[in-house]
């Protein structure tokens, strides 16, 4: 079983969420049967953009980063107080005991700024939301921004946007699993 864990900082964007929750789950009821996902926060109840609620499998103390195969972590908006759990000290050294482990990392949107601002991206490509502001901030974290809708550099997948969601967690899938498969829940989808 590989199981993938969904980093939500509040303030998150649900629909980016939702992507990789209904791609990992499609897969385990259709696809090859080999994804679980968790969602896990600095609190157990996560609020989102536009103030909708999740509750978390796991606060960020709680986490084995062995029991895990991936990261997953959706953008949010800065008026809802995304940076505040984005920007923390846990959120952070998660992000960084993932990449120490070797495990996949993916982001949708604003969700690359943390990683950039862990130090991950570090002289190596990425991408963000298509905004000066946000291109810029990760600039200024050492990442060569790529204008394009996604990036993989190093087992750390960047996009740019909502649009991008179901593409990422689609590549998130065939990463664990195979390209057949991630094909296979991608046509069953309708995507």
């Amino acid at each position: 079983m590989k199981k993938v864990l969904l980093l939500l900082a509040n303030g998150f964007e649900f629909f980016e969420a939702s992507a990789f929750i209904d791609v990992m789950g499609w897969n385990m009821e259709e696809g090859d049967c080999s994804t679980k996902l968790y969602i896990c926060g600095t609190t157990k109840e996560i609020k989102s953009a536009f103030n909708h609620r999740l509750m978390a499998d796991y606060l960020i103390d709680e986490v084995n980063v062995n029991e895990f195969d991936a990261l997953a972590i959706p953008g949010g908006f800065e008026v809802y107080n995304f940076y505040v759990d984005a920007y923390s000290d846990k959120f952070l050294d998660l992000i960084r005991t993932f990449k120490a482990n070797d495990k996949i990392i993916s982001s949708i949107c604003a969700g690359a700024l943390p990683i950039g601002k862990s130090g991950l991206l570090t002289g190596k490509n990425g991408t963000v939301y298509p905004s000066p502001v946000r291109r810029e901030a990760l600039k200024n974290f050492g990442v060569n921004v790529l204008d394009q809708p996604i990036v993989i550099d190093d087992n750390i997948i960047t996009s740019w946007n909502p649009a991008t969601a179901f593409d990422v967690a689609l590549l998130l899938l065939e990463l664990l699993t195979t390209k057949e498969n991630a094909a296979k829940v991608r046509q069953l989808m309708g995507f």
